[in-house]
């Protein structure tokens, strides 16, 4: 770059902070500044300066105690050095709280910290060598009087060669070695619902789509035409099916292969996703559900989770159709886009139901109890079988049964799908929230023209058994217990209030043991990527005598440990098809799984 090329870019950077500084003095939507330094990313450290102006005798702040997931993980406990000023002088400041404190002055008041973050996964953030991925709620303070506020953020000290992905609008220049970014939002929320990946990531737009749809991957172990084909598959039904387009851009944030480590899964925000995977394998399920977040959840939303309290839980009764049901579409998604046979579909379902089954809490704890304990889920004996039951897994299969049924009374002219639709435009479209599990019945039986009070009554609110044979019967299906082997780790995993996966259960004699697993080793890394969260999907997705390769952390060092999967007979429900169903059965099968209802007859006249 030559002389004057410097001068121009450090010119055009001081114009764009100054225009930012102008922006935020003349504006009341840009009152509230961040600047987030990531210099030295091998340490781990974001530090952050936070301006607030307009301030009168002294203002509180506050660290987010939970986002993401429904979880208190008490973010202030990463925080570091706390400082404040009042224009040139220190500022008086008293912690009042594990997330909170007071600082007096007038005028504009300057905070300054530090915040380690290292953890991988869409979950947490990370600061490192490789890149950064930053949950804002978890980085940045907030004033709580003043969270309707505009804010200006800059991302400073961004290492040479590194670009920055988000979701709001932004602008990208340099100014001497240090590159920066700058991004606006219209309150804290809509920033903090807005993740960063910040690195030298792989982007494009998936062709065809309007609005624009965009792909940030970092990683590696994928394919682009494999990726682009599957995305366009998923959001084109989804889009389709919702008749529904919330956005401008929407962009996925991937973190794809074995430098992902950590928690794989997703997580949904109102434009975005961010999704880590060990392989292309597990994508297409992850990405159908977080996209189908675009509305489940995101917009057509309970009420109990409005307005956001980031400093204590949150109860809800409604995660069993926010999460549940959203699952159920993307097991519908990807059979109705040609991304599964109908038998992966069958085997599917099959799996779900065997989990609930194999959970003796699921005989007592029903599904909008499962969404109220959520904020349990961090704590090892609450995970137990005999403690809990996913709201995942029983949403997802009363999504299923739901579908079914209303296609049934109707002859299969209405279907689950009007249901989401008419939620979108009922409450989502006209900026309001629906009453947990009530106006999910109400809707249910507009669409279908009947009562569905019982049903919610007995699977919904209470934990009566759940009717698999008599209703899948009526789309000609047929589900049976049978036992069967499978492959066996050897060990259970438990998952830590950290995160981290440990060992537990280690079964004697098994090649586990044989190779050197104990009790209580933490396992850092699974067949090179992330350790699974569902392993026991995982392992019935696996043959006996496949290779295992695990490594973990004992005591002070790590070691590299492969063997061999035992097999081990269970308990498994089989979904099939019915040769004897009749033809509204067949009829309302295929509405299911292609996704289509009939036309009603019209009426005479």
């Amino acid at each position: 770059m030559s002389h004057t090329q410097r001068r121009r870019f450090a010119l055009f950077a001081v114009l764009a902070v100054f225009l930012l500084g102008v922006a935020a003095a003349s504006s009341a939507s840009a009152a509230i500044r961040y600047t987030i330094s990531i210099d030295h990313p091998e340490k781990h450290l974001f530090s952050v300066e936070m301006q607030i102006p307009n301030v009168s005798g002294g203002v509180t702040v506050q660290m987010p105690a939970w986002n993401a997931l429904y979880q208190i993980r008490d973010f202030s406990s990463h925080v570091r050095q706390v400082t404040a000023s009042a224009g040139e002088k220190a500022a008086p400041l008293e912690k009042l709280d594990k997330q909170s404190w007071l600082i007096t002055g007038d005028g504009t008041i300057t905070v300054r910290y530090t915040t380690y973050w290292d953890e991988p996964g869409p979950f947490a953030s990370q600061l490192n060598s490789e890149h950064a991925f930053l949950n804002l709620a978890m980085i940045l303070f907030y004033v709580p009087s003043r969270r309707d506020e505009g804010v200006l953020v800059t991302i400073r000290d961004v290492p040479g060669g590194w670009r920055v992905a988000t979701a709001l609008s932004d602008f990208d220049s340099e100014y001497g070695r240090h590159h920066f970014i700058g991004f606006q939002a219209k309150d804290y929320d809509s920033l903090v619902d807005s993740p960063v990946e910040a690195g030298s990531f792989d982007e494009f737009e998936l062709p065809g789509f309007s609005p624009r749809i965009r792909v940030v991957v970092h990683g590696d172990s994928w394919k682009r035409e494999h990726l682009i084909e599957v995305l366009r598959r998923i959001c084109r039904y989804e889009l389709d099916l919702m008749q529904d387009r919330p956005f401008e851009t929407y962009t996925f944030i991937f973190h794809i292969g074995k430098i992902t480590g950590g928690s794989g899964g997703g997580m949904e925000h109102s434009y975005s996703t961010a999704i880590s995977v060990s392989s292309e394998e597990f994508l297409p399920g992850v990405a159908a559900h977080e996209f189908f977040h675009l509305w489940n959840v995101k917009r057509i939303r309970p009420s109990s989770l409005e307005p956001v309290d980031y400093s204590k839980e949150q109860w809800t009764r409604a995660l069993w159709f926010a999460e549940g049901v959203t699952s159920t579409y993307s097991s519908f998604t990807e059979v109705r886009s040609g991304l599964w046979s109908r038998e992966q579909f069958y085997t599917d379902l099959g799996y779900q139901i065997t989990e609930l089954e194999s959970r003796p809490a699921n005989r007592w704890k029903s599904a909008e109890e499962s969404s109220l304990d959520a904020w349990l889920e961090k704590y090892p004996l609450y995970n137990l079988a005999e403690s809990s039951a996913s709201y995942y897994t029983k949403g997802q299969v009363l999504g299923v049964l739901l579908d079914i049924l209303i296609r049934d009374r109707t002859n299969n002219t209405a279907s689950l799908d009007d249901v989401l639709r008419s939620l979108n435009t009922d409450f989502a479209q006209k900026g309001r929230t629906y009453r947990d599990s009530l106006d999910v019945r109400l809707t249910v039986e507009k669409i279908a023209g009947s009562s569905f009070e019982e049903f919610f009554r007995r699977y919904v609110a209470r934990a009566d058994p759940l009717p698999y044979a008599e209703i899948l019967s009526l789309a000609g299906l047929d589900v049976q217990l049978k036992k069967a082997g499978r492959a066996s780790a050897g060990f259970a995993v438990n998952r830590g209030p950290s995160g981290e996966f440990s060992v537990t259960g280690l079964l004697p004699g098994s090649a586990a043991a044989a190779a050197g697993v104990q009790d209580g080793d933490i396992i850092l890394q699974w067949n090179d990527g992330e350790v699974p969260r569902r392993q026991d999907r995982w392992l019935r997705q696996r043959r006996p005598g496949e290779i295992l390769r695990l490594r973990v952390r004992r005591d002070d060092g790590e070691m590299n440990l492969e063997f061999p999967l035992g097999e081990q007979l269970e308990a498994i429900w089989v979904v099939s098809e019915s040769a004897s169903a009749g033809e509204k059965a067949r009829r309302i099968r295929d509405g299911l799984l292609r996704g289509v209802t009939q036309a009603r007859p019209a009426t005479k006249r």
